[in-house]
């Protein structure tokens, strides 16, 4: 089982599938994946303890200090930022979508004022004629 090829990002992705799996079925998980357990448990105290992205793993050997059921906390929170964030995102493109509209809108009704502006004929004159005749001063 090679990882040659696996970034950071997906390896951040595994250890959070891993830790949001019901207690009793990441044995299993783990099996279904393309890696070593040696090597996912090397990259779940990278992720948690080390540095994944200067590949450091802490030289303590002793226990974790975050207990699994800590990682699925934090994991569970996670997902429920991520599923709210996702909604967010999805009503500011709808609020996008439905402003795009009103503007397509808007330009089409000034773009029809200017063409019925064009077609109007020039103010009647006749209405200056009549008020600029002469005055008679006795």
């Amino acid at each position: 089982m090679s990882t040659t090829g696996i970034t950071r990002e997906e390896i951040r992705e595994y250890v959070h599938q891993y830790n949001l799996q019901p207690h009793g079925t990441r044995t299993a998980w783990l099996q279904q994946q393309p890696f070593a357990r040696a090597t996912f448990y090397r990259w779940n105290k990278m992720v948690f303890e080390g540095d994944l992205d200067r590949n450091l793993v802490p030289r303590d050997h002793g226990s974790m200090s975050t207990s699994p059921s800590q990682r699925s906390a934090f994991e569970q929170a996670r997902a429920k930022e991520q599923a709210a964030y996702e909604a967010e995102l999805k009503a500011l493109r709808e609020r996008v979508q439905q402003l795009e509209g009103t503007n397509e809108a808007l330009g089409k009704a000034i773009g029809l004022l200017h063409k019925l502006n064009e077609q109007e004929p020039a103010a009647s004159m006749t209405n200056e004629h009549k008020n600029s005749s002469p005055r008679k001063t006795s």
